[in-house]
């Protein structure tokens, strides 16, 4: 029999109260968009305040306006989240359950959808303030992957969003798993790849390093518009990867494609995921050629 590393006892509350007859609870995947916003603002307030970073050493917003778009970030980032996770994954059921759409409680957020609103408020903040666009992406691409290593911690500590079936000796039974896409796997639960912290690696430690390392070694923010699309072209190539190992979506998987891809042909496909991932890729490369290329 395989030996397989058990789920740790983690409680997804991290504390629950009850007030005149209302229970109220605090849970990790909470904290963890509190701790990745904060931190986020915290070191794009830090940046904006050393003004020889940025391109004819003056930076693009003022620490004031940094506080001002973090609640249109947050905005973005509910809105885009919930609505891209409505329309991407799951548009039939919400087409005919519409109320449940705000029920943001119930769970369903996308991360694709958050960037696209996040980047939709972002254009219309930097419009309104005359703010230039492409430092003030560089800005919040700075700040991304913070959010991004503790939302996928905080999966791993719901047991969410895991993993496909694995013998490797680091795989893990989640609690929950019934393992009915565990194919040729004669007991339940089987083990599978604990995806949620290759994610939390790749995306949030990695990228995150390299774009600080590209900020404070290589005066990356003089050029306009490159840290953002490393973060994108970073991004996407680490979803790309991480899908590989990780469990396609519940909606996407039949016995005539157990793999769960979104678009598949002859036994080979791509998942949702890696589908919305591509354009990341490009828009990354295009970012990238322009502020190499451009003139200051």
């Amino acid at each position: 029999m395989q030996a397989v590393l058990q789920f740790p006892d983690l409680d997804p509350e991290i504390f629950a109260i009850s007030v005149l007859g209302l229970e109220f609870a605090l849970r990790w995947y909470a904290l963890a968009y509190i701790a990745g916003i904060v931190i986020g603002w915290r070191l794009v307030v830090m940046l904006v305040n050393h003004a020889k970073l940025w391109p004819e050493n003056r930076a693009p917003m003022t620490a004031a306006q940094v506080e001002q778009l973090l609640t249109w970030i947050i905005l973005g980032v509910i809105l885009g989240g919930r609505l891209g996770f409505v329309i991407f994954y799951k548009p039939g059921y919400y087409l005919s359950h519409p109320w449940e759409i705000p029920m943001l409680w119930h769970g369903g957020m996308a991360f694709h959808g958050g960037l696209l609103g996040v980047m939709l408020a972002l254009i219309m903040f930097t419009r309104k303030h005359d703010i230039p666009l492409l430092s003030a992406s560089d800005a919040l691409a700075i700040a991304a992957p913070q959010g991004l290593l503790f939302g996928r911690l905080a999966n791993f500590i719901n047991a969410e969003l895991w993993g496909r079936p694995s013998d490797v000796p680091w795989a893990m039974v989640f609690p929950g798993d019934l393992a009915q896409f565990c194919p040729g796997w004669d007991q339940v639960p089987c083990a599978r790849h604990p995806s949620q912290l290759y994610e939390a690696t790749l995306e949030g430690l990695v990228l995150g390093a390299v774009i600080l390392w590209l900020v404070l070694r290589r005066d990356a923010l003089k050029r306009p518009g490159f840290i953002a699309g490393v973060f994108f072209l970073g991004y996407g190539i680490g979803r790309i990867f991480v899908e590989f190992f990780r469990q396609a979506d519940f909606q996407f998987v039949s016995p005539d494609n157990p793999m769960g891809y979104a678009v598949h042909w002859q036994g080979a496909g791509l998942t949702q995921g890696q589908l919305l991932s591509i354009p990341l890729i490009v828009l990354g490369l295009a970012f990238i050629a322009t502020a190499r290329f451009r003139r200051t």
